[in-house]
């Protein structure tokens, strides 16, 4: 799995260690509004992390854990999944997401993650395409979105809520 810098980033692989910092993260009622709207039980982030290394070790494309140069702390995620979601109609290319901790908001770090590791699904996938899904109340990540040259492509539901597809072509 490759590593990625920014300029104030790290992008690297999952470690057991990130385990309390992730878990934290997927409890935080803030981090978590558009994301089903419930705390995460630290059972299913335990889940989440196993199921990133799985995504690296099986698709070759996956997610990075975020670290913050500067302090060297776990401050959120980002990256390429294939999660086989429920949705009409079927999401046909990678699908990147990203999510971060509430202390590393309004920062700037979610494009700048979103940016490194989009220039490396540019050179390193097949499709030309990427996707992502939002719900259309979640602001911050429809400007990363838009900041990105991710574009609406769709209204629908998913898992009884509105969502936007959004998708992207290679640069």
């Amino acid at each position: 799995m490759p590593q990625i810098e920014t300029q104030r980033l790290i992008l690297r692989p999952h470690r057991v260690d990130d385990f309390p910092a992730m878990a934290a993260m997927w409890a935080d009622p803030v981090v978590v509004r558009f994301f089903g709207g419930k705390p995460v039980p630290r059972e299913d982030s335990w889940s989440r992390l196993l199921r990133y290394a799985g995504h690296w070790a099986l698709l070759d494309f996956g997610y990075w854990a975020v670290e913050e140069k500067s302090t060297g702390l776990f401050i959120g995620e980002v990256g390429f999944a294939d999660y086989h979601r429920d949705i009409q109609p079927a999401l046909d290319s990678p699908e990147i997401g990203w999510v971060l901790a509430s202390s590393a908001h309004g920062k700037g770090y979610a494009t700048e993650a979103v940016l490194a590791v989009t220039a490396w699904g540019d050179t390193n996938f097949s499709t030309e395409r990427t996707c992502c899904i939002i719900h259309p109340d979640n602001l911050a990540s429809l400007r990363v979105a838009a900041k990105c040259g991710y574009a609406e492509k769709l209204r629908t539901e998913f898992k009884g809520q509105p969502t936007i597809m959004f998708e992207r072509t290679a640069t």
